[in-house]
């Protein structure tokens, strides 16, 4: 019989708990784990969370007044294009069913509805700028037109924003026939199916592939007259020119909205 050395079994190498392979097992093990507070876990993340705030507030408030001296260039370049260039313009705000260049003390003009009005070189009311929004196919449409108030003719249309579908209703600012249709058409709009028109002056033709959208500009315009046209005529009736030129009215603001 031989003798097996200690530590071993019979056909099965050595046995387990002894000799080294135990003892290596046992150096690999890792560690357990640590027990860390839950103050400090807390501790941590609020940490982490204040210094994630601090840079968006000092993100935002580097980023906020570049904004919003882009938004106004786009405004003013938006209003100059559908009055024709006007030599000056004022900004108007509505308020308690009037539109007022000088708002009384104390109140807020943020919230409030607001048109442009432009004027040629020789103080000459040329017409007025609105701007209006509603849903579109995919999302709002926010569009800026130009009006004449004494003839109710249109001198302009251009979209400020929109996402409609690349190819169909973005034709609503790509269609050079469409945009051009609303210079000199008369208040209310019509929108008729190309070919279907009469020649009537308050007809426009609706883009084939994007009717809603092309609609949806048109039935922006009418609304935002229908709101303003009888603010509009009485102001034109007031003669408030000569107050505009002393310089009531301000400077162009970006626009705070519209209702």
């Amino acid at each position: 019989m031989i003798d097996e050395p200690a530590g071993t079994a019979r056909g099965n190498g050595p046995v387990p708990g002894t000799g080294s392979d135990a003892d290596s097992v046992a150096e690999s093990a890792p560690p357990p784990p640590r027990d860390v507070p839950a103050w400090r876990l807390m501790l941590t993340l609020a940490v982490a969370g204040a210094l994630a705030g601090l840079v968006i507030v000092s993100v935002f408030g580097w980023a906020e007044p570049r904004i919003e001296a882009h938004r106004a260039e786009v405004l003013r370049a938006a209003i100059d294009e559908v009055l024709g260039q006007p030599e000056r313009t004022a900004t108007l705000f509505r308020y308690e069913d009037r539109l007022l260049g000088e708002l009384p003390a104390g109140v807020d003009s943020v919230d409030l509805d607001r048109v442009y009005v432009g004027f040629d070189g020789s103080g000459n009311r040329i017409g007025f700028a609105i701007t209006g929004e509603q849903p579109g196919y995919q999302d709002f449409i926010r569009v800026i037109f130009g009006y004449q108030a004494l003839s109710g003719e249109l001198r302009g249309m251009k979209v400020l924003e929109s996402k409609e579908t690349p190819g169909l209703g973005d034709k609503i600012e790509k269609d050079t026939a469409f945009v051009g249709a609303f210079v000199g058409v008369l208040a209310p709009i019509e929108g008729v199916k190309e070919g279907d028109g009469t020649g009537d002056p308050h007809e426009v033709d609706l883009i084939t592939g994007a009717t809603i959208s092309s609609r949806t500009v048109i039935s922006i315009i009418n609304d935002r007259l229908e709101v303003l046209r009888p603010l509009l005529d009485e102001y034109v009736a007031q003669d408030t020119v000569s107050e505009l030129e002393d310089g009531e009215g301000g400077e162009l603001e970006p626009d705070g909205g519209t209702a």
